[in-house]
């Protein structure tokens, strides 16, 4: 049940319509894995904390340098050498003391994926490279949760939903992120971060976009992501959604699909 601080911490949602106090309540009772507490991390986690989401896992296992800070939000210069799951609880605390941190100081990695996604009801991931996604992607396939997973570049953004494991309202069953990118990009074939930049403010926007999907997957409002890509460019502020299908060639899929021990002997 919602206390009366919480129903007046969260009054308006509760006067909408489409969330109400039943929609506070799942949000309360949901427990959402965050991947990464950087450039994406930062804004996604400030608002689900401030939309009540009741328990956080953050993964990442980097702390926070000066160079973070354009970005990155959620760390404040007070926090520099300070690791980046103790520095963003404690701005969730600050925030939100009814939202439960849960850290985890680590790489997400093949060896603690599948126990790390299998604990939570739902998973974003902010992480800044390929591997990780696929890891991460590959992962909820297998436990079944609920995906929403975003990457940006210098001006440049995307964000999709992924549910796997789910069929769509004709039957079809719903494509996985190996049907949007089947295979991955080369090591060294796109500039990291560090290489490249990134404008601060753009990470400030798709995480923001990327909380409010988790915040529609957990409460059930409006058209999910799922078999769409939302792209955004920041240079022309053009906005751009393609769809995307189930794709016979994923290794996922057909009459002989790996499992999960076949894509991290793989990798």
């Amino acid at each position: 049940m919602l206390t009366p601080a919480e129903l007046e911490r969260y009054a308006r949602h509760i006067v909408m319509r489409e969330i109400g106090g039943p929609g506070q309540q799942k949000l309360k009772n949901a427990r959402v894995l965050v991947i990464g507490a950087g450039g994406l991390g930062a804004p996604l986690l400030q608002y689900l904390a401030a939309a009540g989401v009741g328990t956080l896992g953050i993964v990442d296992d980097d702390t926070v340098s000066l160079s973070n800070l354009q970005r990155q939000v959620i760390h404040d210069t007070d926090q520099l050498g300070e690791p980046k799951v103790a520095s963003a609880a404690e701005a969730i605390a600050r925030l939100n003391p009814n939202v439960k941190v849960e850290p985890y100081p680590t790489r997400i990695a093949g060896h603690n994926a599948m126990a790390l996604v299998s604990e939570y009801d739902i998973v974003a991931d902010g992480s800044d490279n390929f591997i990780t996604r696929y890891l991460v992607s590959d992962a909820c396939f297998f436990a079944k949760k609920p995906l929403v997973t975003a990457a940006v570049g210098q001006f440049d953004g995307s964000i999709t939903t992924l549910r796997p494991f789910e069929t769509d309202a004709e039957g079809n069953q719903n494509p996985s992120y190996r049907c949007l990118f089947p295979e991955k990009p080369r090591e060294g074939l796109l500039p990291t971060c560090a290489e490249a930049g990134v404008l601060g403010a753009l990470t400030g926007i798709i995480g923001t976009m990327q909380a409010m999907e988790v915040i529609k997957e957990i409460t059930g409002v409006g058209e999910s992501l799922v078999g769409r890509l939302m792209m955004f460019d920041a240079r022309s502020f053009r906005m751009e959604t393609v769809r995307y299908r189930r794709s016979p060639k994923n290794p996922l899929h057909g009459d002989n699909p790996k499992t999960w021990a076949d894509l991290l002997e793989d990798a």
